[in-house]
């Protein structure tokens, strides 16, 4: 893969199986599209569409860890749409990249159907908030296209029984329940918390197409491990570490069931 060296990097993922080319400057991915990306109990065959994919840190992700998806990307940034097309490339994974807007969707999403859709939109409302300087990371960063329109193409989308995952700012859980539409239930919500004691600045989220189950608040997923930082490099917890560097799974947090592990190379996913 050729990029221009003083625009972008090569950063790597998952223990070094993943390696991305992104911006220097503006938005860059970080763990929350891994971290959304583990939370999907995707199967070989199984279809993933992944809205607003970026240069597609979290559709690579997922690709890594459950060969034989049939994953497609929509994202508006042209720029970052042919990133993630050659990113998917240079990994040797399949990833059918859109450039379109969600608000408008292209027409090769039309009467398209997904066992999965997964989401990490652009967090803040700029209501409340300041722009970022940048212009590609205000894109990624600030909400200009309404969350309501998120949700509800994830829902159009699913196939029946399908499921929605997305990863998104706590303090905006009651504006994202109040978008949901009513083809979409079974809400599950995973705060997630910097460390032990501390208050969650993401949520996962699970909602499947037609589900009728009641809201669940699960057990908080925690970053890192004491009440600070006392070092130098990281202080993840053992199941952090081992979504972030071999590529273990989260997808026991929907049982209820988070497990501390350690990172080991030969350990296996869940």
């Amino acid at each position: 893969m050729t990029f221009d060296s003083d625009l972008h990097s090569y950063d790597q993922f998952l223990g070094g199986r993943l390696t991305v080319a992104q911006p220097k400057t503006g938005y860059r991915a970080g763990v929350d599209p891994v971290l959304l990306a583990a939370s999907v109990p995707a199967g070989r065959g199984e279809s993933v569409l992944e809205l607003g994919c970026g240069v597609g840190v979290a559709s690579l992700c997922l690709a890594t860890r459950v060969p034989g998806l049939k994953i497609t990307g929509v994202e508006i940034q042209p720029d970052a749409a042919i990133l993630a097309a050659q990113n998917a490339q240079h990994n040797g994974c399949k990833l059918t990249v859109i450039t379109g807007d969600i608000a408008s969707p292209p027409a090769a999403l039309r009467g398209e159907n997904f066992d999965f859709v997964i989401a990490n939109p652009p967090y803040f409302d700029r209501a409340q908030s300041s722009p970022a300087p940048h212009q590609a990371r205000e894109r990624a960063l600030g909400e200009q296209t309404p969350l309501k329109i998120w949700v509800k193409l994830a829902a159009k989308r699913l196939r029946p029984k399908g499921y929605a995952h997305f990863i998104f700012r706590s303090e905006r859980l009651q504006d994202f329940m109040a978008v949901l539409p009513d083809d979409l239930g079974s809400l599950q919500v995973v705060p997630i918390a910097p460390r032990k004691g501390r208050e969650s600045g993401l949520m996962l989220l699970r909602m499947r197409k037609a589900g009728r189950a009641n809201f669940r608040l699960m057990a908080p997923l925690i970053l890192h491990e004491g009440d600070r930082h006392r070092h130098d490099g990281d202080s993840y917890t053992g199941l952090v570490s081992s979504v972030l560097r071999n590529s273990t799974d989260l997808v026991s947090i929907w049982l209820g069931r988070l497990l501390e592990r350690r990172s080991c190379p030969d350990e296996q996913p869940l």
